[in-house]
């Protein structure tokens, strides 16, 4: 009876799976015409997978996808690119036009021809004196008989732009004197200080105090001297320092004509301008003060420390 039990059951399960099998076999027939026969089957469903599996995979693949069209058409580049590399390449142009304006801006400072020590502007500091020698000083103008002197401060003195200068001094008792700058006072003098003759600072102060508070400020004095040329000792055709004396106004540049036509030489400490490759040695000469006056000068020739009287003189102001 079990045995009998057993089989029985599995004589009917193998026809069932036998109908089974059948029927899904039908069903499989009959999807597969419909598949065949679909008019999308081919346009749906192989590109609509692989987009998926692209965008599934990389979402930064899209970006660099499209960004990639970019790259290929310089136009699109430059706008659709990053926008901080848009930003930056578009910015890049802006500054680089602003280099262009830097000469004219130059020019225009250099247009300002007054140094530290300004007309019409009252400088504060302090008074001292010195034994003034012969007179000869850092400016490098000579032995003088001339006592109303002074030796500007190492900051105010600006690379020999005060020497020369006439500078009104006065103290706090009101007394005066009017004093030519021809020398250096090194540090620790600080700025505003004047380190006077002897004789001057007398005008002020008594000698004894040692020094006395000041105010102080540029001169364009009245006077009948006319402006001299000076070759330094040593020049010659191929080198040459030139000096000039005896200006009323402070002087602030020395150009010599060149083939290529006024040249400004450096300024030394010592208070020539120096042509260190012959440039323009015994050429014509234009000095221009600070106000902007220029004069001429033709006819000087490289004679070594030989003072040579130009006959002109800058305006008063």
């Amino acid at each position: 009876m079990a045995s009998r039990s057993h089989r029985s059951p599995s004589s009917g399960r193998g026809r069932t799976a036998f109908v089974s099998a059948a029927a899904v076999a039908a069903v499989a027939l009959v999807a597969a015409l419909i598949l065949a026969f679909s008019p999308d089957h081919d346009t749906d469903a192989g590109p609509a997978a692989a987009t998926r599996v692209a965008g599934t995979r990389g979402t930064p693949t899209p970006t660099t996808e499209k960004s990639e069209p970019t790259t290929a058409s310089p136009s699109a580049s430059a706008r659709t690119g990053s926008p901080k590399a848009t930003a930056s390449s578009s910015a890049s142009p802006r500054p680089s036009k602003k280099p262009v304006t830097q000469p004219a801006r130059k020019t225009s400072t250099s247009a300002s021809l007054t140094g530290r020590i300004k007309p019409g502007v009252s400088y504060d500091g302090v008074a001292t004196f010195y034994d003034v020698g012969n007179g000869n000083g850092a400016c490098l103008y000579g032995p003088t008989t001339d006592v109303m002197t002074a030796a500007m401060n190492h900051t105010d003195y600006e690379t020999s732009k005060a020497c020369g200068a006439y500078i009104l001094v006065r103290a706090a008792s009101g007394a005066s004197v009017t004093v030519r700058i021809t020398n250096e006072c090194p540090l620790p003098c600080a700025p505003g200080q004047l380190d006077l003759s002897p004789q001057a600072f007398a005008k002020l102060a008594a000698p004894v105090q040692g020094q006395t508070p000041i105010t102080w400020s540029l001169l364009s004095p009245s006077t009948s001297d006319t402006i001299s040329i000076r070759y330094k000792t040593g020049s010659t055709r191929y080198w040459c320092g030139i000096q000039a004396i005896g200006h009323r106004n402070p002087l602030a540049r020395l150009e010599v004509r060149t083939s290529a036509g006024w040249t400004e030489l450096p300024r030394t400490g010592y208070n020539y301008f120096l042509s260190e490759k012959g440039s323009g040695c015994g050429a014509a000469i234009r000095i221009t003060d600070i106000y902007g006056e220029r004069l001429e000068i033709d006819g000087i020739g490289v004679k070594p420390d030989v003072v040579q009287s130009t006959g002109v003189q800058f305006a008063r102001h």
